[in-house]
């Protein structure tokens, strides 16, 4: 039996290599040292798992699937921190900056041009304004020679700053248009999801918006593992472990960090966007201290040198902090806090990461599994033999009291 089931997996593994062959080109682009993940059965996974999440509301319901959507959300938050951060070196707690201010934008332009193109224009000028946000900040601190300690506190301050001016935002002189900002009550009403113009218009609502984040999410990822493997990425990293360095051999640092800084801005806003256009809602509470961290709390338990770390922390973290908000609202934050104290000390690379270094040996081991079934009836024939080599290689002798020991 157990020879039956290896030479098949054998035969099998043979009769893919035209396979693998002929989809190599297609993989090579999206692996290299900057990323988790290059192996066949790594992508075999990643198919799975992409086919799984289409195939989520078909069995989930289309409203579930469109509560999870803000997750999807989220992660586009949590991969541009990890851009950011992870492959950067730049930590920032200002990502939630570029996500409210591009979902405010959203809200201000898709109130005024409430119609399919409106709306479309809205998506792509909201992120644009979360990248030009980035763009400006990121200019006057890498080019004004802020160090990174300052970095880290310019970035949050900033984020506290539009918290505390769009908090105060309430009266009826705070308009745009049509749209209200709102204060504290945030902005309502901001009209449903609808992309295209004329008669290509298509509502995305229910599991279409599912679907529609899910595609626009997958092909980020992969474009940005494109990136990290590409010169620029390498780039980035070299400016992440040795800045001095990367400056003798010719490279713009402070441009490098610019781009960067920049390119996780507009992830930021396209995140606020999609999170806003899920809601129809927005309020001064994305730009909050404790929204803030919570992107820095996410990368680090999933892993910020890891797109797929950022992902899966992203997920994994968002959806539980929702679990606990609702069902044990009293111990939600201090939940989150004591997974970043744990996983700093005892993951201080993200968890994705350490099981990615140790998943060679689980192969290995389920690999060779057959072969030590198939040679688990001799071990125990051989058992009683064994034991008798043991005791009769042992000497026996009677201590002082007349007991029997070996010795």
């Amino acid at each position: 039996m157990i020879d039956t089931i290896t030479n098949g997996y054998a035969r099998l593994d043979r009769r893919l290599d035209p396979v693998r062959s002929a989809l190599d080109p297609l993989r090579r682009p999206f692996i290299g040292p900057n990323t988790v993940g290059a192996s066949w059965s790594f992508w075999a996974g990643f198919v799975a798992l992409v086919v799984l999440a289409v195939a989520y509301p078909l069995f989930a319901g289309q409203y579930p699937a469109y509560q999870d959507a803000q997750f999807i959300a989220y992660a586009f938050l949590g991969v541009s921190l990890a851009l950011v951060w992870g492959y950067g070196g730049i930590l920032s707690f200002g990502q939630v900056a570029f996500f409210g201010a591009a979902g405010y934008a959203f809200g201000v332009i898709t109130i005024n041009f409430a119609s399919p193109l409106g709306i479309t224009v809205g998506v792509v000028a909201s992120v644009a304004i979360g990248a030009l946000l980035a763009a400006l900040l990121g200019y006057f601190m890498f080019y004004g020679g802020v160090t990174e300690v300052y970095v880290t506190i310019i970035t949050l301050v900033t984020s506290l700053v539009l918290h505390t001016f769009m908090a105060q935002t309430a009266g009826d002189e705070w308009t745009i248009g049509s749209a209200a900002l709102g204060g504290f009550n945030g902005m309502p009403d901001i009209p449903a999801f609808e992309l295209g113009a004329g008669p290509v218009a298509v509502a995305i609502t229910n599991a279409r918006y599912y679907w529609f984040v899910l595609a626009l999410f997958v092909v980020t990822f992969l474009g940005l593992r494109w990136l990290v493997n590409s010169d620029f990425g390498r780039v980035a990293v070299a400016v992440r472990e040795d800045e001095d360095r990367t400056r003798m051999f010719g490279y713009d640092v402070r441009r490098v960090k610019l781009l960067v800084f920049t390119l996780g801005g507009a992830l930021a806003g396209l995140g606020g966007v999609l999170n806003t256009a899920w809601g129809s809602y927005v309020s001064p509470d994305v730009f909050s201290l404790s929204f803030a961290a919570l992107p820095v709390v996410w990368v680090s338990v999933g892993g910020r040198k890891s797109l797929i770390g950022a992902t899966v922390g992203t997920l994994a973290v968002a959806w539980g902090n929702r679990w606990l908000s609702i069902n044990l609202p009293d111990f939600a934050l201090i939940a989150i806090g004591t997974l970043l104290v744990v996983t700093i000390l005892f993951f201080p690379d993200g968890v994705v990461p350490r099981v990615a270094d140790g998943w060679p040996r689980i192969v290995a081991g389920v690999r060779s599994l057959p072969g030590r079934i198939r040679r688990l009836p001799s071990t125990v024939r051989r058992m009683p033999q064994l034991v008798r080599d043991k005791l009769g290689s042992t000497p026996l002798r009677a201590d002082g009291d007349g007991e029997v020991t070996d010795r």
